[in-house]
Formats: structure tokens, sequence, C-alpha cells
């Protein structure tokens, strides 16, 4: 594994090589959240895929494979996030997973939440004296994105991707307690875990009704 100050000097170097795709993406996401909570549907949702599958395609191709050359594993991980960017694209012509606002109370009201802090992200990190270029932004790095895309998932089951699921959960749950959080500090991944932790409940909840839709992701 690769010393702390060379991992946040690739991160820096990403962040400044790539200004302003980072306010561009943030605040491309929040205006998707507010049109797919506000008037869900089959344009918002058409949105949301584009914007997922772009966002997981830069991650994959910009992030790990061009800029993060000195990442370990960078050449595998960048083929997941790509894989993933893939799915989305599928879903687009498919059309299985419905984001939505949930029905139920309880995860409505954590659904908002958990979005509100997502969309945070830079905010948290900035709290933890991490600062442009070191901000860790949706859209342009891996573990907000995966955080945020997981929410969404949450949303849709059961009529979700396993596939896409099981990648981002990969990424989100085992990442923050034995790498992010203890060797490199980014404490703002706390958020990526418990969106994680939440989500695996959510799919382990429903897992009996997602492999008995057969006409679903």
């Amino acid at each position: 594994m690769i010393p702390v100050e060379k991992w946040w000097g690739i991160i820096c170097e990403y962040g400044s090589s790539i200004w302003p795709a980072q306010l561009i993406s943030i605040t491309i996401a929040i205006a998707l959240v507010i049109y797919l909570f506000v008037t869900p549907g089959k344009n918002a949702n058409l949105l949301m895929k584009i914007y997922l599958s772009f966002s997981f395609a830069w991650i994959g191709i910009i992030f790990f494979i061009i800029q993060g050359k000195g990442l370990a594993g960078n050449y595998f991980f960048g083929t997941l996030f790509t894989v993933v960017a893939i799915l989305f694209v599928l879903d687009i012509y498919r059309k299985k997973m419905e984001f939505c606002v949930p029905k139920a109370e309880w995860q409505k009201y954590l659904t908002i939440f958990l979005m509100l802090v997502v969309l945070c992200y830079p905010l948290f990190g900035m709290a933890f004296g991490h600062y442009f270029p070191k901000l860790i932004i949706i859209g342009t790095h891996p573990c907000p994105t995966a955080a945020f895309a997981l929410l969404l998932l949450t949303t849709a089951v059961p009529r979700v991707n396993r596939i896409i699921y099981g990648i981002l959960l990969f990424w989100a749950v085992p990442f923050p307690i034995f790498i992010q959080i203890p060797k490199f500090g980014v404490y703002e991944d706390s958020i990526m875990l418990v969106i994680g932790i939440y989500s695996l409940i959510m799919l382990i909840k429903n897992w009996k009704l997602t492999g008995k839709d057969k006409n679903r992701g």
C-alpha cells in the first residue's frame, strides 16, 4: 500500500487537474436529486441514470486508470467502476430500476436525511481539514459517488441490479473500515460506511423479493 503522503498527492493532483469538474458535478447532482424527489418519474430517472453512467465511467477511466496509476489496484477498480457505468447505461434501455422517494414514512425521512448528508460530503471533508484540491466530491471521486448511488438503489428495491449493488457494497463497507479511515484519514468516508451498512440491510431484508422478480434487475 502506498504511503499516506503519496496517496494524498495523487488526490491533490487529480483535483487540481479536473477543476471545475467537481463544481459542475455536484451542482448537477443536487439539481437532479431535487428534480427526482419533487417530480419523480421517467424523465427524472432517465437523467439520473445518465448522470450515474457518466460519473462512474469518469471515475473508472479518468480517476483510476489515467490519473490513478500510483494507486494500488487502479486497473482493477477502474474496471469495476466502468462496469457499473455500463450497467447503468443498459438500465436506461431496460428501465428496470426506478428511483423514487420511499413510501414508508421512516424510510422516506431517513433517505432524505442521508441524501443531505451525502451531498454535504465536501463540507464534512473541510471539517476534517481537507480543502481543495483534497475535497472528495460526488461524481468525480469514487467514495461519495458510491454512497450516492447506493442510497438511490435503496429507493428502487426490490427492482435493483444485484451486480451494481454488490460492486458498490464491496467498495462501501470494507474499504472505510480497513483502508480509507485508518490508513489515509479520510474520515468523511464514514458517510459511505453508514450508507453501505444501511444499503446492505435493505438488500438482505428484500433479498427474496429481488430473487423472485424474474423480470427485474
